[in-house]
């Protein structure tokens, strides 16, 4: 089942963060508070037999959402669980468009969730960056 989340500690998003984020303390701590105290960020998990597998974390915009974060708990990974979260975005959050930005690991993944991928280049030395757009059918 997945749910909005509104309740997780700080201890358990720090952890799912880490997963997804590079392992510097300071950003996953900044990104923590951003969930907490941004009115345009939402957090989505994935839970099985009542455990938290997964997290997917969003900004919301009048006019897109982004995907900011997608983490699957490591024990629980090659499930379909990171499908499961994109696809419940993609069909139950009101926007018109949903964007995020990866990288080269991830484009075949959001390929076959229907976004459009651009190359972005090289953002940082030695590191290819994607953005990836879905649009809703607004007819």
């Amino acid at each position: 089942m997945i749910f909005k989340i509104s309740d997780l500690s700080d201890l358990v998003l720090y952890e799912f963060l880490s997963y997804c984020m590079s392992p510097v303390p300071e950003r996953i701590k900044n990104e923590c508070s951003n969930y907490r105290t941004n009115t345009d960020r939402e957090l989505y998990g994935i839970y099985l037999d009542d455990t938290l597998r997964g997290i997917i974390g969003l900004i919301r915009g009048e006019l897109e959402t982004e995907l900011k974060h997608i983490s699957i708990h490591p024990d629980f990974r090659m499930q379909g669980l990171g499908s499961q979260l994109v696809e419940y975005v993609t069909e139950t959050i009101k926007t018109n468009k949903i964007i995020t930005e990866t990288d080269k690991d991830a484009v075949d993944f959001y390929k076959k969730k229907r976004f459009v991928i651009t190359c972005l280049g090289e953002k940082y030395p030695g590191v290819e960056r994607y953005k990836c757009e879905y649009w809703h059918n607004t007819l």
